[in-house]
């Protein structure tokens, strides 16, 4: 890995890709954090990811970051007993504190011109949203530490900034919410202008699209990956609430009138819509639980399920959107618990590539 200069990755020509581009990877962390899974909840998450690796891996490689040998060895083990290759998952040993590897991680970039140029990424700064959570904000460490297992160039911003709060369709859009990137808990002295020349510079995107607020219970303040997500680039997949009087229901209402008036007005985006999950509560407290969580991988779409009827509806529409790709519902209502679910604990590492295909 080779520190970058002061260039940014537009000026090199470098770019986020759509999360559909031809993966070499996914990246995930072994969950540990018994403060967001506790009791029983962490084993019943470990057996999800457990799922996700298996289906992964039938498609693309896995890289884990694990605390130690001894769980990299207890972790492959297990993925052998479900039926995987456990010599295909690579292990890594890095210190985390939680599993949210979409908001510490790498954001990787390619160089669409140039294939024989290894991947980039971009290392923000992660506070844990928002200074919420101080003894989270020692993951801000994980990417120093995981880019000696990198090949391409590291771009540090040196802004906040978390995965999760961004989309890209990898033809110049980019979505984002105001309640995030404004919020004055992440870089209070950049305005919204500048945090736009920083994405425009950062990912190598054209346009920034801000919706407003994200759903109830969310404390990353309103991250797009719960609320609209790109599924080609020409589709835009907006989660919406039916019934006027849940909590969620205005601001998802608004979120999609401004998609719906972007799709007519400049015709960027033809929008799909996908039903939120009834009420996921724990302990009289509303979840973030949300359909729109997904992560496409080679050839699949993992999709948070709650255990609702609502759940078939939506791998309905899913499978819909991606006719070429397995859509693989991954039981989610431990992990929504711990305040995310399948895209926020999820990193895909694109291929060097010169092609940047639509999805199938």
């Amino acid at each position: 890995m080779k520190p970058s200069s002061s260039e940014t990755p537009s000026q090199g020509g470098y770019l986020m890709p759509a999360e559909w581009h031809p993966h070499a990877s996914t990246w995930l962390t072994w969950p540990t954090n018994r403060i967001t899974w506790p009791g029983e909840r962490l084993e019943r998450v470990r057996d999800a990811y457990l799922m996700m690796i298996q289906a992964l891996l039938e498609h693309e490689g896995v890289d884990l970051l694990v605390h130690d040998e001894e769980t990299a060895q207890s972790v492959r083990r297990r993925v052998g007993k479900v039926g995987a290759n456990p010599e295909a998952l690579r292990t890594h040993i890095i210190p985390t504190v939680d599993g949210w590897i979409r908001d510490y991680g790498p954001n990787f970039l390619i160089h669409p011109t140039d294939p024989d140029r290894p991947v980039a990424f971009n290392k923000w700064e992660f506070n844990a949203w928002g200074n919420k959570y101080p003894d989270l904000t020692l993951d801000n460490a994980v990417v120093d530490g995981l880019s000696r297992h990198l090949p391409g160039r590291m771009f540090r911003p040196k802004v906040v900034l978390e995965g999760g709060s961004i989309d890209v369709n990898g033809r110049g859009l980019c979505l984002t919410t105001r309640q995030c990137l404004l919020n004055p808990n992440r870089n209070p002295d950049l305005s919204r202008e500048c945090i736009e020349d920083l994405l425009k510079s950062y990912l190598n995107v054209e346009r920034v699209i801000w919706l407003d607020e994200g759903v109830v219970g969310d404390d990353t303040d309103g991250h797009i990956d719960d609320i609209a997500r790109f599924a080609a680039p020409d589709i835009v997949v907006c989660a919406v609430e039916e019934d006027p009087t849940d909590a969620n229901f205005p601001m998802l209402k608004a979120n999609h009138e401004t998609l719906c008036h972007l799709s007519t007005q400049e015709d960027l985006f033809g929008i799909v819509s996908l039903p939120m999950p009834e009420p996921v509560v724990d302990g009289g407290e509303r979840l973030p639980a949300s359909y729109a969580n997904f992560y496409i991988a080679n050839g699949l779409v993992l999709v948070p399920v709650f255990g609702q009827e609502r759940d078939r509806s939506a791998l309905d529409i899913l499978q819909g959107v991606f006719p070429g790709r397995r859509v693989l519902g991954i039981p989610a209502t431990d992990m929504v618990y711990g305040l995310g679910a399948v895209h926020c604990l999820t990193q895909q590492q694109p291929q060097a590539s010169s092609l940047v295909p639509c999805p199938e």
